[in-house]
């Protein structure tokens, strides 16, 4: 009996995997429907539990509204804390502000200041990072957890491994960063040269905002590249 009932389960798995591919393919279609008619955007993350007194708030928030006002618009994981600050700054400078939300344990609504037309829900995190990638410019990564370290590290591998077209990757906060970065130098390349000395060539350490457009400018100025639309 036992056995019947465990094949019995496992046949409903199976068939609910399968009727999960549309909703997958329903994600999709409605991402790139959606994120392909929004014109040249930077990605900003960070941390959803950053309170909004606290300085990278207000920092990520100063950038989100620079980089609004040279010409991008800003994507950000829809929620609370950096997110948050990221679509504000955005939306205040009266910039394309869009959030890719999912529902998460410390992210439990979409912030207010997602453009309306330009609010997209995920049930995957995978469909969800997909169009991080594909419709970004640029990565501002401000101080995060492992979600933040999530999307730096895919990022750097699908750069690397060369299944995306390189663009910028901007790390903001010495104080926070410079610990990693020096790891990644010391022991992933130069201790066990398990990376290469130009894998790390798109990674910009920064403090302030002033310094994110600059970067931008520069790669693209200096490229080949054109934004993906």
């Amino acid at each position: 009996m036992r056995k019947e009932q465990h094949h019995k389960r496992w046949n409903e798995v199976k068939t609910n995997d399968s009727w999960a591919i549309f909703k997958i393919m329903g994600e999709f279609v409605n991402g790139y429907e959606k994120l392909s008619k929004i014109g040249p955007c930077v990605s900003i993350f960070g941390s959803a539990r950053t309170k909004p007194d606290h300085k990278n708030y207000k920092l990520a928030e100063e950038i989100a509204s620079k980089i609004v006002e040279h010409g991008y618009g800003v994507i950000t994981g829809g929620g609370p804390g950096i997110m948050e600050a990221g679509n504000k700054g955005a939306h205040i400078a009266g910039g394309t502000s869009v959030g890719l939300n999912i529902d998460l344990p410390f992210e439990q609504h979409d912030n207010p200041y997602i453009d309306s037309d330009k609010s997209l829900d995920f049930d995957y995190f995978f469909v969800r990072k997909v169009m991080f990638v594909k419709y970004s410019q640029g990565f501002v990564v401000m101080p995060g957890g492992f979600g933040t370290l999530d999307e730096l590290f895919e990022a750097i591998t699908l750069i690397q491994t060369n299944k995306i077209e390189k663009f910028p990757i901007i790390l903001v906060g010495t104080e926070f960063w410079s610990g990693l970065i020096d790891w990644i130098r010391t022991t992933l390349l130069d201790g066990f040269e398990n990376i290469s000395a130009n894998d790390l060539d798109l990674i910009h350490l920064v403090d302030t905002a002033d310094e994110v457009i600059p970067i931008l400018d520069s790669f693209y100025k200096n490229s080949n590249l054109s934004p993906n639309f």
